[in-house]
């Protein structure tokens, strides 16, 4: 087919295609989306030490000034460290003073700063461009 080797351009040239009839690929795709498995938190009561024993108890509580761990927020930080605007998944603490897992790295900031932006589903969504159709006839 002459196209680069992608799982989404592989998925795409599945199936018989009679070259000699006609048959071709007619729609290329720019862009591709992109879901990463990311998990909902801990449901454990307890934390253990590597021996397996109970060392504290967590929290009952798994939502902590309208957030959970997973949601994908915006963080306007006036000031600081950290200040200026940020994009990313929390990690809540029953302070208030969330964790936050950006692309340059994680970052604390107050729920005080922060926008809900979607609600945690467990899954981490992202998009990710394909090679151009015409650097993939060079290729090939």
């Amino acid at each position: 087919m002459g196209l680069p080797k992608t799982h989404t351009l592989d998925a795409l040239s599945v199936g018989r295609l009679d070259h000699e009839s006609g048959d071709a690929i007619v729609r290329y795709p720019g862009q591709v989306l992109v879901v990463r498995a990311t998990g909902r938190g801990s449901y454990a009561r307890t934390t253990t030490d590597r021996f397996g024993f109970p060392r504290l108890r967590r929290a009952r509580a798994k939502q902590h000034f309208g957030y959970v761990t997973g949601d994908l927020v915006r963080a306007d930080v006036p000031t600081g460290k950290w200040a200026g605007a940020w994009t990313g998944r929390i990690s809540v603490r029953a302070r208030g003073q969330h964790s936050m897992a950006t692309p340059e790295g994680r970052i604390n900031v107050s729920h005080w700063n922060l926008k809900l932006l979607q609600r945690g589903d467990g899954y981490g969504y992202s998009t990710r461009s394909e090679p151009s159709e015409s650097t993939s006839r060079k290729i090939g």
